[in-house]
């Protein structure tokens, strides 16, 4: 670690070259063997954030449908309330008995 603290406090200009040279000689072997590292890992996080897109998008509708049942049942159960407290007038009763 010593070696890279004088390299950023302004010290020896002949480490900073080794450094530089090191990393120009070794940068287009090693990031071939990087990137063929990283592609298979970055397609596998793509594939699992898809299957949770469509295991949400499942779920989603899921819920959707469990709500609009709910939806339907309040209202008709406000309608069969309505209709029980509307009074139906005396002539109205007489008629229809």
């Amino acid at each position: 670690m010593g070696l890279l603290d004088d390299v950023f406090k302004g010290g020896n200009v002949v480490t900073g070259l080794a450094i530089g040279i090191g990393a120009a000689v070794l940068g287009p072997v090693v990031l071939p063997i990087l990137a063929g590292a990283a592609k298979p890992l970055a397609k596998a996080a793509i594939k699992g954030g898809l299957a949770l897109c469509a295991k949400g998008k499942e779920t989603a509708a899921e819920f959707g449908e469990v709500f609009e049942d709910i939806v339907a049942e309040a209202k008709a159960e406000l309608a069969e309330e309505h209709e029980k407290a509307i009074p139906v007038p005396p002539a109205e009763a007489e008629e229809s008995v």
